[in-house]
């Protein structure tokens, strides 16, 4: 497939290819289905291979949404965006993007959970690259095989895909489905995004007892042997690709914390569960204090939850009260976490770091009014620690229940309670649960899509806290800005970047996050905010501000059309 995007003596862009025929029909990269003119037709020997008619993209709009409608089930309509994604990549990414609040939820979370559970059943057709543990000593001749050098890559290894635990090689859902936001929601070009997947084997029976798996059937290589797989990844992908952003996803707690740790510092690279979740968050903590009319250095948060996603949301946190003016150990002192054992408190013997570092003083935990001074539970905790703040990152569906999120109103007159934990079936409460159990005062997030809710004669928009906010422009900015280097003050101002983007009219609504249909705008704004923070860090040259709001618009690729030439002589590199 050889092909590159190149410019006239007018400026205009057109599709260079170096081949003719029914290739061409066949790389959804250049593929214009019924839309090529009769000229290319004749021109790239595309006549008799199409039906005549030529046919605008409206009109195949028109024809592929139709279509999706009479599909009965969301797997289904799943099913049908991904084969139209290896058809006619343009004609998708116009269809998502025309209908982004109706379709996110399909190609991702939700619907992409259980497209990863029925992965191997739904096979049609490879995209990106399967990287297994037997094929480690020639994971460099892998990725050298690709034709182009990929702006972003996602990687997952599928042990944690959203609340749904190990998936296998069926987690490649989620990078392939990522990487679309990417495009969509912030216009990286489709031809340099790679989903990647680690394939190290599956704990998981159901998996490894199907036999349509297509993944390797074995227990999960762990321990030195894994970490050496990984070690040779990151190591190729420096060599090979030393300009691309790695971006790591749904990797277990252990592991996602250690690899962003073990190579944050080498290579432009980040944690999407630990700081995209975390920038997306505090964006929204920013919207609720609007509503509220309070400050953040006057808030106290409590996460139930305490896995990846919780250190890193408590961290940015952190770092966003000690910009308010509080001191690292007083900002410390404002977060509480609970987990399965209830408040974590410096009277257990053992625990990992990130619950050590948040954990309650003993003599405070001693004076709280509780059943079970070692057991003190979530609706126990609110009561006493009386947080202003409720997050849920635990996995757990029903954990806030009404008798938490009355504690929460009991306590507060607008409480902020962020059920996060996604797919739908993991969330903590669903959006209507927690307006009617405050009686309409809460200012309520989720994780995963609600609908809108009416309570006392008023309809609340639930804001859907979807990293998706965040993660695309993170990327474009890095991508656009050459940074070498990602940092959690990035992060930090891309929450701010988010936060400015709410309008009066969203607050109005009790909605905390603009509406989707602006995602293009919040990804624009975010990737702003990450190159001017990376220029003042000195990750990233400072010519690069020059008419910087303008540079970054026009890196976003956008769905349309381009003609398509046939040129022999010419040698394409990339889009």
């Amino acid at each position: 497939m050889h092909w590159s995007i190149e410019h006239d003596s007018t400026g205009a862009e057109y599709v260079a290819v170096t081949s003719r025929g029914d290739w061409i029909l066949r790389d959804p990269l250049v593929n214009k289905g019924t839309a090529f003119t009769k000229a290319e037709r004749r021109e790239l020997h595309l006549d008799g291979l199409i039906p005549p008619v030529v046919t605008t993209l409206e009109q195949q709009l028109g024809r592929v949404y139709e279509n999706y409608h009479m599909k009965p089930t969301s797997l289904e309509r799943y099913i049908h965006l991904t084969s139209l994604q290896d058809r006619n990549e343009t004609l998708f990414y116009r269809l998502l993007m025309d209908h982004i609040e109706e379709m996110m939820p399909v190609v991702y979370t939700p619907v992409v959970g259980e497209a990863c559970q029925q992965f191997s059943h739904i096979y049609r057709r490879p995209r990106g690259l399967y990287i297994s543990y037997e094929q480690r000593d020639r994971i460099e001749e892998i990725l050298r095989s690709l034709p182009r050098p990929p702006a972003v890559i996602v990687v997952t290894d599928g042990e944690r895909i959203l609340g749904l635990g190990d998936q296998g090689i069926g987690g490649m859902g989620i990078p392939t489905g990522k990487l679309s936001l990417y495009t969509a929601c912030a216009g990286i070009p489709p031809s340099l995004t790679l989903p990647i997947t680690l394939d190290v084997g599956t704990d998981n029976e159901t998996r490894l007892n199907d036999p349509l798996y297509v993944g390797l059937r074995h227990r999960r290589i762990r321990g030195d042997a894994y970490q050496a797989f990984v070690d040779r990844f990151v190591d190729a992908v420096m060599t090979v690709f030393p300009d691309t952003v790695l971006q790591w996803e749904d990797f277990l707690k252990g592991n996602a914390i250690a690899q962003l740790e073990r190579f944050r510092d080498r290579l432009c690279t980040f944690n999407d569960d630990i700081q995209g979740t975390a920038s997306v968050v505090v964006a929204g903590v920013y919207g609720a204090l609007r509503i509220s009319g309070q400050a953040m250095r006057d808030q106290r948060i409590l996460l139930g939850g305490a896995g990846a996603s919780a250190q890193g949301i408590a961290s940015l946190l952190c770092a966003a009260l000690r910009a308010d003016g509080l001191g690292s150990d007083e900002a410390r002192l404002r977060i509480a976490t609970v987990d399965s054992r209830g408040l974590v408190t410096k009277a257990r013997a053992e625990m990992e770091p990130f619950k050590a570092q948040y954990a309650r003083p003993v003599e405070e935990a001693a004076a709280y009014r509780c059943a079970d001074p070692s057991r003190i539970t979530l609706t126990e905790t609110i009561e006493n620690f009386r947080p202003t703040v409720l997050i849920g990152t635990s996995g757990t569906p029903g954990l806030f229940t009404e008798e938490v999120v009355r504690a929460m109103a009991s306590v507060n007159e607008r409480p902020i309670v962020f059920p996060l934990s996604n797919p739908t079936s993991k969330s903590e409460c669903t959006g209507e649960q927690a307006i009617t159990w405050s009686d309409g005062r809460a200012i309520v997030a989720t994780g995963s899509p609600f609908a809108p809710v009416e309570c006392n004669g008023h309809r609340f928009r639930i804001g859907q806290g979807n990293n998706a906010f965040i993660f695309p422009g993170v990327g474009l900015g890095l991508w656009v800005g050459r940074v070498k280097r990602v940092t959690d003050a990035m992060f930090l101002d891309a929450a701010r970047a988010l936060a400015d983007i709410v309008s009066d009219a969203d607050l109005a609504e009790g909605a905390v996050y603009p509406k989707l249909t602006r995602i293009r705008e919040c990804s624009h704004a975010v990737a702003c905010a990450v190159i001017r923070r990376a220029v003042e860090e000195g990750h990233a040259d400072a010519a690069v501000l020059d008419n910087l709001e303008a540079t970054v618009r026009a890196a976003m690729w956008e769905p349309v059309y381009r003609p398509v030439r046939f040129t022999p002589h010419h040698a394409p590199t990339a889009l």
